[in-house]
């Protein structure tokens, strides 16, 4: 099983460098990296830099799997605005997030940034066909860069749009495109879903609908730090031979970052080898 961290859970007081030593160490296989830890226009980043990202990670012996927490920066972006100025503007970050994970030879880009999501009060079917226009032609520019772009199912009341996975079922048979899907994101779902996470796997993977996954605990921890347990998640992945990234990103760092990132790859590892 391929497992990422998510950057910012160590980026403080850390250059990429030593994030990405850090996090080979540790013995994660990727880093999952949020572009607004890149600098505030990570969309604009220039060739030469996003080359030598991609030479650092390589250089550390890790991969760069994709990105998340995708529009936190530039400020003002929203895929459901009623401004169509505003929904150009975050359709074209978009786009050029698209290519930066390819150039950084990621996989997959998940769309959380609950409140550049966020339906208004009031007329939510026009929100929504707007969010739907973005995220077809997102789709389509996704294939022609070899990723797959995710729509993330949040808990409410963060985020008021897609918090299931019927939700983003939904929206995923409305895209029709193959490169546009959803994931898990554990702590959300074990606060949306009817269904426990090893159900939500074996009925929603071998669809393809999920094309990846983010563990985390409900209490905002990492995997492992709380009362989630996930020894039947992984044991679920396994028996549909899961092939996707499995992405550490909890949201409380206790005691640090770089603690949290440790335990929580020696509590999925010792998983993963009870498994076996």
């Amino acid at each position: 099983m391929k497992l990422a961290l998510c950057n910012e859970v160590i980026a403080e007081g850390r250059d990429f460098a030593a994030q990405c030593a850090l996090a080979a160490a540790l013995g994660y296989h990727g880093l999952e990296v949020a572009p607004f830890t890149l600098g505030d226009e990570p969309h604009k980043l220039p060739p030469g830099r996003i080359a030598e990202i991609r030479r650092i990670a390589s250089d550390a012996g890790i991969s760069i799997s994709g990105l998340h927490w995708l529009l936190l920066r530039p400020e003002g972006l929203s895929v459901t605005s009623d401004d169509p100025c505003v929904r150009v503007r975050t359709r074209d970050v978009m786009y050029r997030l698209v290519d930066l994970c390819a150039a950084l030879g990621g996989d997959v880009l998940v769309h959380g940034s609950p409140a550049q999501r966020r339906l208004p009060a009031g007329d939510t079917m026009a929100a929504r066909g707007h969010a739907l226009e973005i995220f077809a032609a997102i789709a389509e520019h996704a294939e022609r860069a070899g990723v797959v772009y995710c729509i993330e199912p949040l808990a409410a009341p963060l985020a008021n749009y897609i918090n299931t996975l019927e939700e983003a079922a939904a929206l995923v048979a409305a895209v029709k495109n193959p490169a546009f899907r959803s994931m898990i994101d554990c702590s959300a779902a074990v606060q949306m879903e009817a269904e426990p996470l090893a159900a939500l796997v074996a009925r929603w993977v071998p669809q393809g609908l999920v094309a990846h996954i983010q563990v985390n605990d409900r209490n905002k921890r990492g995997p492992g730090q709380g009362d989630d347990r996930f020894a039947t998640l992984f044991a679920a992945l396994l028996r549909v031979d899961y092939r996707g990234w499995i992405a550490v990103e909890p949201f409380d760092y206790q005691p640090d970052g770089a603690t949290c990132a440790a335990r929580a790859i020696g509590y999925m590892q010792g998983l993963i080898e009870a498994q076996r």
